[in-house]
């Protein structure tokens, strides 16, 4: 996915690229695009995410911690389980070589969630919520579906969660 370039219109009605060098990489003289408007989330949504997963990560019921060693491990888990994964299926022919196929499979990603089902393997991992992966709208459906499966391990309201993590987020500077 192409990460959007950013443009000014100008008073002689020029879509002028802010970065003309990018600019020439993405697209060709003479070409014709379609332009829309690109939507950016803000730097404040994405921290407020990652604060209320720390704070959920640390207070994860005993049986539950082993599962996750990191908050990393618990987003990209409730990630999968909400539905933002990439799948892929490998038929390995039999079940005895699936298990093999799983186990090395499972060495390489601590995040994967490696499913065997008879002579298939089946690797899903978490999509991305980069800004270059996800645009805002499928960033802010993918945040409220984690955060309402994180927020029932821990057995606290989604909103109990998050006013406790804006409650400990330091103030964001401002800049003139």
């Amino acid at each position: 996915m192409t990460r959007p370039c950013a443009f000014v219109w100008t008073d002689d009605g020029v879509m002028k690229p802010l970065h003309p060098r990018r600019a020439d990489q993405e697209y060709a003289v003479g070409e014709r695009y379609m332009l829309a408007p690109y939507e950016d989330r803000s730097g404040a949504t994405h921290k407020h995410e990652f604060a209320w997963l720390r704070d959920a990560w640390m207070n994860l019921p005993e049986h539950l911690a082993e599962s996750f060693p990191t908050p990393e491990h618990l987003r990209k888990s409730a990630l999968i389980d909400a539905g933002y994964f990439d799948e892929t299926v490998i038929d390995a022919g039999t079940n005895a070589a699936a298990l093999r196929v799983a186990a090395a499979l499972r060495s390489f990603d601590d995040f994967a969630l490696v499913i065997v089902r008879g002579p298939a393997v089946v690797r899903r991992t978490a999509k991305s919520q980069s800004r270059r992966m996800m645009d805002k709208k499928t960033f802010q459906e993918s945040k409220t579906a984690i955060l309402e499966i994180v927020s029932e391990m821990i057995g606290v309201s989604p909103s109990t969660l998050t006013e406790e993590a804006s409650a400990t987020q330091r103030p964001m500077k401002e800049f003139a």
